[in-house]
């Protein structure tokens, strides 16, 4: 059998492990745990600890709302794009200064957050929850954006498979990780609202990981390249020509409208039942360690073995087949929780439940990542073009998803989750028509 002398070579399994311990893939995956760590903290951790304090599931599902910020934060993801940070971009450079700006703003708010009363304060509560959500938004911006810009192409896979791996990390340090932590501080003696804010202080301790990484980084090329093509412009030139380009270059594409609603749609599945999944296991009868031992044990594991996963898939497979991969992937895992919800407080179930979540969800997400970062390639305005993209993909979980605790009142959890797994299909059917368009093959890297 002879081979032809265009074909690539075919890399080692050594190769392909390799490029995982290169400076940049490990750059990306460390700024991947500082974007997944404060997502639960105005989220599932603060569901657990508002359901704690006696707070109903209306009330609680209304607080997907406060994520509003991941949704509109394409609003003020120009201002990265185009202006610097007094002090520390000359320091740092545009991106890596917005970083730091945003991580120092990101722990503050945390703090906040931390000091407030769910049971006698829930309106604190919210404004706190959607202040971590603003500064959390905005560090996604940068990262998203340094991440696109730093990696070459031959670095994509790796560096999205080590991103959605250490994110995934990150939410579960400050899912898991913070029950039991505040569990232990409990077991001194403190009160439940002092163990929950001394909580919350350690997770804004945790940030510093992110600052450190992005004082080793260095500035991507790409940003070099956009800040000297803004040389010279005025600041509102600069900001407006960064969000009129993102919008031109999205509207320049065919099927437009219908790529942005695969945007939308593709991880509602995930959306809808991640808003309850937290309350979910705490009405079954599960204590707060035992969910967070099943978590932190088999759920650390799937959402490894997920992320690289899907690493390799993104990596062997067209990103459309890769997509229909993970779409269908994790409708299905919704299935482990019915089963849950009809076995009652079974252990066994329960871990078998997290790892099909978990596993799914970041083989899932790397595949969504794969494709978002195709769509964003003009290093004069990624940040903008990317956080646009995943504020829409917010619609789903902060929006669509808002109705969740209603939906589970009224059809019971283990039905609640078969319709969770139905939400997956809008995004599929619009996969299929989006491939029968050609629309993914506009996407493929071009040879040289």
């Amino acid at each position: 059998m002879t081979v032809s002398p265009d074909a690539p070579a075919r890399p080692s399994f050594l190769d392909a492990l390799a490029v995982y311990f290169k400076p940049r893939v490990l750059i990306v995956m460390f700024l991947g745990f500082s974007s997944g760590l404060p997502l639960a903290l105005s989220g599932a951790t603060l569901l657990v600890w508002m359901r704690e304090s006696g707070v109903d599931l209306g009330t609680i599902g209304l607080f997907a709302l406060v994520g509003t910020p991941y949704t509109v934060k394409f609003l003020w993801a120009p201002l990265t794009d185009a202006l610097d940070v007094p002090l520390l971009s000359r320091w740092l450079g545009r991106r890596r200064g917005w970083l730091v700006f945003t991580q120092m703003l990101l722990m503050a708010a945390i703090v906040f957050l931390g000091s407030c009363n769910p049971a006698s304060a829930p309106g604190s509560v919210a404004f706190g929850a959607l202040l971590v959500a603003t500064a959390s938004a905005t560090q996604d911006i940068v990262v998203d954006a340094f991440r696109v810009e730093s990696l070459p192409e031959n670095e994509q896979a790796a560096g999205m498979a080590s991103y959605v791996a250490a994110y995934r990390i990150g939410m579960l340090i400050s899912t898991a990780g913070a029950l039991f932590l505040v569990s232990a501080i409990q077991a001194y003696g403190f009160d439940t609202q002092a163990a929950w804010h001394w909580g919350y202080v350690a997770m804004a301790a945790l940030v510093l990981i992110g600052t450190a990484t992005a004082l080793i980084a260095t500035e991507p090329e790409r940003s070099r390249t956009a800040e000297a093509a803004h040389a010279g412009q005025k600041r509102f030139a600069r900001v407006a020509e960064a969000a009129v380009g993102a919008f031109k270059d999205f509207l320049s594409y065919e099927m437009a409208f219908a790529m942005l609603a695969f945007v939308v749609l593709f991880k509602f599945t995930d959306a809808l039942s991640g808003a309850m999944t937290a309350p979910f296991v705490i009405d079954l009868g599960f204590t707060r360690n035992e969910y967070a031992a099943i978590v932190k044990g088999v759920g650390l594991a799937a959402l490894l073995a997920g992320g690289f996963a899907g690493g390799f898939i993104a990596r062997a497979y067209p990103l459309a087949t890769s997509l229909w991969i993970g779409g269908i992937a994790q409708a299905l895992a919704n299935f482990g929780f019915s089963w849950l919800a009809v076995a009652g407080t079974d252990t066994t179930v329960l871990a078998i439940a997290i790892t099909l979540e978990n596993f799914t969800s970041a083989v899932g997400t790397v595949m969504f990542v794969a494709y978002l970062s195709a769509l964003c390639q003009n290093p004069l305005h990624t940040a903008t073009q990317y956080a646009l993209l995943t504020a829409l993909a917010a619609v789903g979980r902060t929006y669509l998803s808002s109705g969740a605790g209603f939906i589970a009142e009224q059809t019971g959890w283990m039905w609640f989750f078969v319709i969770c797994a139905l939400a997956g299909l809008p995004g599929l059917l619009l996969l299929a028509w989006l491939q029968r368009r050609g629309h993914f093959k506009r996407l493929e890297p071009r040879k040289s």
